[in-house]
């Protein structure tokens, strides 16, 4: 089997100025990030459907991205994959003290069991400690500093929520949140009243980063669960194509109540429940 030497001595040679690959040669960091998020986003999708089959292939391509990012760094001078390497496995034995309290990777397995919640406690205490030593700027330093503004709209709202809750900026559960919701749907209807977009746009993005509150205290993902929702939609549409075609109709010649009464019946053929007609 090939070895991860290999995979650096295959992207070497991709990148070689005279041999390589003309579309490999041409790459910069930001041509590649969209292919970063595309291959992630695979391999979630794969462990989502449970397709493992593939799942080997999908996380391969991932690791490509990393072996990609760091042949640029080492073509400028910058770092190179063993250093990429190195700094993850120090970063994780720092993080984990409950597990290397030594600080040696490989010292026997003897130390006190935490609960999950002292470990969570001391992992963001230990990044609080690396944001403030990292920080250039000291009187600047924010606890939403590190979180990542090209994350995702859905997760980077999770993240920053999360993280001004560390210091109690936070409702105590999920029913107030809730309150929120219905108090952000109003403020919705209001600006529809006054028939303005901007406020329009604004208070949709209210209301949709009210909903991520409302899933995070429900411990829902609201990556995954938008996800789940988008995976639902396409399959119950493609249900009614299906059923449109098996009956010669296009479905521009249906009304909206014909459309929903097949949307029923896809939703009650997944709940295996039996047709109303």
């Amino acid at each position: 089997m090939y070895s991860l030497e290999d995979l650096l001595h295959l992207m070497s040679r991709l990148r070689d100025p005279q041999f390589g690959c003309p579309w490999d040669i041409k790459q910069t960091y930001a041509t590649i990030v969209p292919h970063t998020l595309e291959e992630a986003y695979e391999v979630a999708d794969a462990i989502e459907r449970g397709d493992f089959e593939h799942l080997q292939g999908e996380l391969g391509d991932l690791l490509f991205q990393v072996v990609y990012y760091s042949q640029l760094a080492r073509e400028e001078g910058r770092f190179e994959f063993a250093g990429v390497i190195d700094s993850i496995t120090r970063k994780l034995i720092r993080r984990h003290p409950h597990v290397f309290p030594t600080g040696d990777l490989y010292a026997p397995l003897d130390v006190p069991r935490l609960t999950e919640e002292q470990v969570k406690q001391r992992w963001e205490e230990i990044k609080a400690q690396e944001r403030a030593e990292n920080s250039t700027t000291p009187q600047q330093l924010s606890l939403l500093d590190d979180v990542p503004a090209a994350l995702p709209a859905l997760s980077r709202s999770a993240k920053l929520q999360k993280r001004a809750g560390q210091v109690g900026f936070d409702w105590p559960d999920a029913l107030p949140v809730l309150d929120k919701v219905r108090e952000e749907l109003d403020e919705i209807l209001e600006a529809m009243a006054d028939n303005d977009p901007v406020a329009i746009a604004d208070e949709v993005g209210d209301l949709l980063f009210s909903v991520v509150n409302l899933a995070r205290h429900l411990k829902v993902d609201p990556e995954s669960a938008l996800r789940g929702a988008n995976n639902k939609f396409d399959r119950r549409f493609r249900f009614i194509e299906q059923a449109l075609r098996d009956t010669g109709r296009p479905m521009e010649d249906c009304t909206l109540e014909e459309l929903d009464a097949l949307w029923g019946e896809a939703k009650r053929q997944e709940k295996n429940l039996p047709s109303c007609g």
